[in-house]
């Protein structure tokens, strides 16, 4: 939507300079506002005003007090084994949001997230920090590449993409759209790649929390202790505790986002 205001604007905006250039800086000013507004929403993660944005599950999985966990930026050998099993001490269910060149790399790992039940969904293929910068065709083949390298090893097409660190600009939407993906963001982060406090991470995570949030860790570039664990590795146990008592099970988002069922978009 505001792609195509943008698209009405600048034509407008080109025609009133023309015809009447007396208007001219009036014109201007209404474009600079425009590039305005597109870059803070594109710096926004939560913000749907550059399209569809999931933030959190639908109404009906508050009601059946379930949520979704996604884990980022990997897999990674050095941490996603044992984020497995934690996970599966548990007997949680987490949506990984995976690089597609790790993918590529660790083949086996990629296949063992799928074979303990988790799901594997689209995070570029190459994760470059200046995604929200790229043109249409350089986010094109960063989404098509990671949908052809999780396939290869899944056996099956990402549904979601989430832009590296929750960036993105105008050219995502149309991208996503060709390729069927849905754009998932978070309810909240516990922000575990700069972080390294364990009690800071989870009670970003934890207050509030309730059915419906989709919750955000990293078992890639995960920060480390004063002992250098990542620190995901005493974030999770704790985190999954916090559900249990509360009662709320972690699922994957494609059975949260059942086919039929649309994504409560809250802009920011």
């Amino acid at each position: 939507m505001l792609w195509k205001v943008t698209t009405a604007l600048h034509a407008g905006a080109m025609a009133t300079a023309a015809l009447h250039p007396h208007f001219w800086p009036w014109a201007l000013g209404a474009v600079a506002a425009n590039h305005v507004t597109i870059t803070a929403a594109g710096l926004c993660p939560r913000c749907s005003l550059l399209g569809p944005n999931c933030t959190r599950l639908p109404p009906t999985a508050a009601a059946d007090r379930v949520l979704c966990i996604s884990i980022d930026d990997g897999p990674d050998p050095h941490t996603t084994p044992r984020v497995l099993d934690i996970l599966e001490r548990y007997n949680a269910k987490a949506t990984f949001f995976c690089i597609g060149r790790r993918v590529a790399q660790h083949r086996a790992l990629t296949e063992e997230i799928v074979a303990r039940g988790h799901e594997v969904e689209n995070h570029s293929f190459s994760h470059p920090h200046y995604f929200s910068l790229l043109g249409p065709r350089a986010i094109g083949a960063e989404l098509s590449a990671a949908q052809e390298a999780i396939a290869a090893v899944t056996g099956r097409a990402p549904m979601f993409f989430r832009s590296p660190a929750g960036l993105r600009n105008p050219f995502l939407e149309p991208a996503l759209r060709r390729l069927d993906l849905r754009l998932v963001s978070w309810t909240r982060r516990g922000f575990d790649t700069v972080t390294a406090n364990a009690d800071r991470v989870v009670r970003r995570l934890a207050n509030g929390l309730s059915g419906g949030d989709i919750l955000l860790v990293h078992d890639g570039n995960s920060a480390r202790d004063g002992a250098d664990r990542p620190v995901i590795f005493e974030i999770l146990p704790r985190l999954l505790a916090r559900l249990s008592e509360r009662q709320l099970t972690p699922v994957t988002l494609r059975s949260a986002l059942a086919e039929g069922t649309g994504p409560d978009h809250r802009p920011d």
